[in-house]
């Protein structure tokens, strides 16, 4: 029984979240990592290792779009493979540095908030900007490392909103 507690209260203690600005410095960073490696890249392993467990994704346009680390994995491997052709759409996302908040979660994480721009092109053909949303996201951070957790995207519509 002594085992079980020592875990229980060993999970149970809260983490230090960094004061500002160093807060919203670091989920900015984080924040521009994860989505590079969403769009652009494609490397599973090290997305895995961004995303905690228990990461829902819920989107204004698609639903909800998923629920746990396996199927986010699984819902990027298959968007890495379309990218392979040489004449798929490819999307960009950028965020409008202006619009980000980010508050902390005591004992947990942080909350971001902002909006968003996002590009696509046709295999190599030109960039065009083609859409606003607003996004917010819960980011836990997990020994020392922040994992997105919940994602909120919505407000999609035309970039010039």
């Amino acid at each position: 029984m002594l085992p079980q507690l020592v875990l229980a209260f060993a999970a149970a203690q809260p983490v230090a979240i960094p004061p500002q600005p160093l807060l919203k410095q670091e989920i900015a960073a984080r924040d521009s990592a994860f989505f590079e490696l969403f769009f652009q890249a494609c490397d599973p392993g090290k997305l895995r290792a961004m995303i905690a467990d228990d990461v829902e994704m819920y989107h204004d346009k698609g639903g909800f779009v998923f629920r746990g680390a396996d199927s986010m994995i699984a819902e990027y491997s298959k968007s890495c493979e379309a990218r392979k052709k040489p004449d798929s759409w490819r999307s960009r996302r950028e965020l409008v540095a202006a619009s980000l908040v980010v508050d902390p979660v005591p004992g947990h994480g942080a909350m971001q908030f902002g909006e968003h721009l996002f590009y696509e092109r046709k295999g190599d053909g030109p960039e065009k900007l083609v859409g606003r949303a607003r996004f917010a996201q819960v980011w836990v951070l997990d020994n020392g490392n922040w994992k997105l957790s919940r994602i909120l995207s919505y407000a999609h519509g035309p970039a010039s909103q």
